[in-house]
């Protein structure tokens, strides 16, 4: 037994002890009415938060559908217009080798 207490630190053994009696006053003051006030308005803050970049968020997508739509007609806009010019240009050829 007392080569245990020889072996144990001094220091060691007032930093655990110290670390128990805050953990455990940690525990008492987390738990207490006060704290409790600062998680609810921590809680509605980080809603109002979510809320506002949800919106954003919305906003950003919305624009993106639209400029994706966009892009498709032009690009449907140019197709029908490379066709419109390849059917000319087989009229042209069928007509010269006539």
């Amino acid at each position: 037994m007392t080569n245990v207490l020889k072996k144990m630190d001094g220091k060691k053994v007032g930093f655990f002890a110290a670390g128990v009696l805050f953990g455990t006053a940690g525990v008492k003051i987390l738990s207490g009415k006060d704290a409790k006030k600062v998680y609810t308005q921590c809680t509605a803050a980080v809603l109002r938060a979510k809320e506002c970049v949800m919106k954003t968020v919305t906003s950003i997508q919305e624009n993106a559908e639209d400029i994706y739509a966009e892009a498709q007609e032009i690009n449907e806009t140019r197709a029908e217009k490379e066709q419109d010019f390849a059917d000319e240009s087989e009229k042209g050829a069928d007509a010269e080798n006539r």
